[in-house]
């Protein structure tokens, strides 16, 4: 099931089945996804947050982060995006952009693909969230 919303940063698609969420975008089958997070109870049970980086992850708004094991996550704080993603099973969901890949925002295209659509009066194309790669005690800004 694909679903477009409103995330705390810009229109997204959301999907449990990473492989049919690159496939829409026309990305590669293993092109890796920003894992979004209900809370930070629900990104434990994906990722082991090194020490020196708990306060950072804890404050951090509309940021996601590497983690050692390779998984990209974003735990997010905007509460009406955190209730939608507490509906799925285990409180996550794999996020993308709701465009085509190399593409613009196009909202004709996003509900055309979306199997359901949620807040569908106030899609828009945000910033994308800035990405750092953490390391034990080394972090590194990707985008």
């Amino acid at each position: 099931m694909i679903y477009l919303a409103q995330s705390d940063t810009t229109a997204g698609l959301l999907s449990q089945d990473k492989a049919r969420l690159n496939a829409l975008k026309g990305r590669a089958k293993d092109k890796p996804c920003v894992i979004t997070v209900a809370s930070l109870c629900v990104l434990k049970g994906f990722a082991r947050v090194p020490k020196a980086h708990k306060a950072l992850v804890r404050r951090a708004k509309k940021t996601s982060f590497i983690y050692p094991n390779g998984l990209c996550l974003r735990c997010v704080k905007d509460a009406r995006h955190a209730k939608f993603l507490a509906s799925f099973e285990g409180g996550w969901a794999y996020s993308t952009s709701a465009n085509e890949h190399g593409k613009d925002f196009d909202i004709n295209w996003a509900k055309s693909v979306a199997d359901e659509i949620f807040d569908a009066d106030i899609l828009s194309q945000g910033k994308s969230s800035a990405i750092f790669k953490l390391g034990k005690k080394s972090i590194k800004k990707i985008r």
